[in-house]
């Protein structure tokens, strides 16, 4: 179980006024990125995914993508991953992610809760390449940021002040 934390007023804006079943909304949210198998429950503005994921890429997209919703500031992970992709051998650069303020927490990745990915959130004046500078060292492998936040990202240069992205071991 991880619980990570996003930005509650920012994302794509899902939710209908008024609108009652929000888990439903959420899964038809995951179905729309080809994610299914996960069940969704949420509390105020926490959201709980439950269910099975494929491999540890689809489960770290199902949680990010729950995530940066609007109104969501919480996403706890239950996610079971039914073909674990082995653990990458350390990057050199620690694992951290940095938060709108720019400040950096520790972040999840595979040691203990199944992650792989580092997580990032963007903040104003943040590009793919910019953020890959941080994250890499090099600016010119934001192509790897990019590729493992589709289908959620579909153009390198639409990136928000709040989401929280995907950030891979570095190849």
């Amino acid at each position: 179980m991880n619980i990570i934390d996003f930005v509650k007023n920012a994302g794509e804006k899902i939710f209908k006024p008024g609108e009652a079943r929000r888990e439903s909304a959420i899964e038809k949210h995951l179905a729309k990125y080809g994610i299914s198998g996960i069940e969704v429950e949420v509390d105020g503005d926490k959201a709980t995914l439950t269910g099975t994921a494929a491999d540890t890429a689809t489960r770290e997209k199902a949680v990010l993508i729950a995530g940066n919703i609007d109104g969501i500031a919480n996403v706890e992970d239950r996610i079971r991953v039914t073909n674990p992709t082995p653990a990458p051998v350390a990057a050199a650069n620690p694992a951290s992610t940095t938060t709108s303020t720019g400040s950096v927490q520790s972040s999840t990745t595979a040691s203990g809760d199944g992650w792989q990915s580092r997580t990032y959130t963007v903040k104003s004046g943040d590009s793919l390449s910019k953020i890959a500078k941080e994250m890499y060292g090099d600016a010119s492998k934001y192509p790897q940021i990019f590729e493992a936040n589709k289908p959620m990202l579909s153009d390198p240069d639409k990136i928000y002040p709040g989401q929280v992205l995907r950030v891979p071991p570095e190849r």
